[in-house]
């Protein structure tokens, strides 16, 4: 069975998994969206935890790929955390989808521990990443980042959960808002703080002529 239909199963199992979660991954209808027979997936995946944790495997390394593109992309680390909830918006964006391991996180009880062990790295992967990019920012201190980044992280997928029950994007980008006038989220990029902050030195140096 060639690579190219390795992906393609992965694929079509992501898509599901974010729809119906690990237990809407059925090897039938995932064969016949791929267009094969329900026996040539075992070729890659003997049973469905193996595909599960792949699945979950290759979500969170997609995501993290993604989050350090956007870092190479900015030296604003600010910036990074105002485009953070992004990564959630994409999936409401795919026809009302979820994150995929935050649906998986939903089902844990009935997760085989391969894939458990997946979808706890994503949770990891996410908060590690905040966790670096709040210490750059100077939001926190380097001893306060992690818990930080947990609170913006449980946040986010939060939002996401919320908007998708109501199939309303449009809530989760008020909540987003909501969570920077609030503060957990920073409202302003580091060029626009400074601009802000020159701006006031400006008023009060004026004030004193």
């Amino acid at each position: 069975m060639s690579s190219s239909s390795k992906e393609a199963i992965l694929a079509a199992a992501r898509r599901t998994a974010q729809a119906h979660g690990y237990s809407g991954l059925n090897f039938r209808d995932l064969a016949d969206e791929v267009g094969i027979k329900a026996a040539s997936i075992y070729h890659h995946f003997p049973s469905k935890a193996d595909l599960g944790a792949a699945v979950a495997r290759r979500y969170w390394e997609d995501t993290a790929a993604d989050l350090e593109s956007m870092l190479a992309e900015t030296s604003d680390p600010v910036r990074c955390l105002r485009r953070y909830p992004d990564v959630f918006r994409k999936s409401l964006e795919s026809d009302n989808r979820m994150c995929l391991c935050s649906f998986m996180a939903a089902e844990y009880d009935d997760l085989p521990e391969a894939v458990k062990k997946e979808v706890q790295t994503f949770a990891d992967v996410n908060v590690a990443w905040l966790s670096k990019v709040l210490t750059a920012a100077a939001v926190v201190n380097s001893g306060e980042s992690e818990q930080r980044a947990r609170a913006i992280f449980a946040a986010v997928a939060g939002a996401q959960l919320m908007a998708r029950s109501r199939s309303d994007i449009s809530l989760f980008d008020s909540l987003i808002e909501s969570y920077r006038v609030a503060g957990l989220l920073p409202e302003q990029t580091v060029q626009s703080s400074i601009s802000s902050d020159l701006a006031k030195k400006r008023v009060r140096s004026k004030g004193r002529r």
